[in-house]
């Protein structure tokens, strides 16, 4: 008996508008996994030129008009749209690809929605989000493997993205159109705000004298040693400290010390200890009545907005 192998899906040629660090990475990464990327599209022909060059058969275009942009389409199948988000509607406003191509952006801030003029000749649009910090390395695109990329789109733009998402070495999740606020919100958490919160600590080490060299090069081996303790354990189980002591005494003398330096220290500290007493109270056997202890001790530092006790 003969068998028919099961056919293999035909991947859509790529093309990106915009050369910043994130279509070097996407680019580079998906070149590396067997796709076809065709063409690369900027006003900067250098930063096309750059993202192009490490590509074979890739090319690069100048963006001299909006209208240029269109060029990107007559080489590829799916083009994603890879500039600063205030750009993203009024580079969708010029765009016209058609029935079986798609547009899609790559911003974890901006409504896929923003796409919708591109959409008048039957186009499919999506949203393809790295959750990852691109700093702008070489290694961007291999650096990547292993994060997660959030995905909205339809049938079948939806699966192709997944697709792609797999083949660069990263999971795929979705996220619900009209969502993008909260989600960013999030993404900034895990991101911009944990480096916020670095800075916080060692402006604290500074103010007791310590170098901010020495600060920085003492807090990586437990910054490290906390992220990889919540991967293990979970992020309640890998609370440390004096709330997940139920300590209240040295949280009302941290916040004491905070206050004295002026400026929101003891608030933001305050603020923290409420999330944190979230935390502690998903533990089992959680010492409920130390918790609240600390929950007064740090009532007096909270903005008049912030409810006292769980967050």
């Amino acid at each position: 008996m003969v068998t028919t192998p099961p056919a293999t899906a035909v991947r859509p040629t790529l093309g990106f508008i915009g050369a910043g660090r994130v279509a070097r990475a996407l680019a580079t990464a998906a070149g590396h996994a067997g796709y076809e990327v065709t063409l690369v599209a900027s006003r900067r022909l250098d930063a096309a030129q750059r993202v192009a060059s490490a590509l074979p058969g890739c090319a690069a275009l100048p963006i001299h008009r909006p209208e240029d942009m269109n060029a990107v389409f007559s080489h590829a199948d799916l083009v994603f749209l890879t500039v600063p988000d205030d750009a993203i509607a009024p580079c969708a406003a010029h765009l016209a690809p058609l029935a079986g191509q798609a547009l899609v952006h790559c911003s974890g801030a901006s409504e896929v929605e923003l796409l919708a003029p591109a959409t008048r000749q039957g186009a499919q649009i999506g949203g393809f989000h790295p959750l990852f910090l691109f700093a702008g390395l070489d290694d961007d695109a291999t650096r990547m493997a292993g994060s997660t990329i959030t995905i909205e789109a339809d049938a079948p733009l939806k699966d192709t993205l997944h697709d792609l998402a797999s083949a660069i070495g990263c999971r795929a999740l979705s996220i619900a159109a009209g969502e993008r606020m909260r989600y960013h919100a999030g993404a900034n958490y895990a991101a911009s705000f944990l480096l916020c919160l670095l800075d916080e600590a060692t402006s604290l080490w500074k103010a007791i004298g310590m170098p901010e060299d020495d600060a920085r090069d003492a807090m990586w081996p437990l910054v490290m040693g906390t992220l990889d303790a919540a991967r293990e354990r979970g992020l309640s189980g890998a609370l440390a400290g004096p709330v997940s002591r139920g300590d209240a005494g040295i949280v009302a003398r941290h916040t004491q010390a905070l206050a004295s330096m002026g400026g929101n220290h003891a608030t933001l500290y305050s603020l923290l200890t409420l999330r944190a007493i979230h935390l502690a109270r998903q533990r089992p056997n959680a010492n409920g009545a130390a918790l609240d202890a600390i929950a007064h001790t740090i009532a007096p530092y909270l903005p008049p907005f912030a409810p006292e006790g769980d967050a």
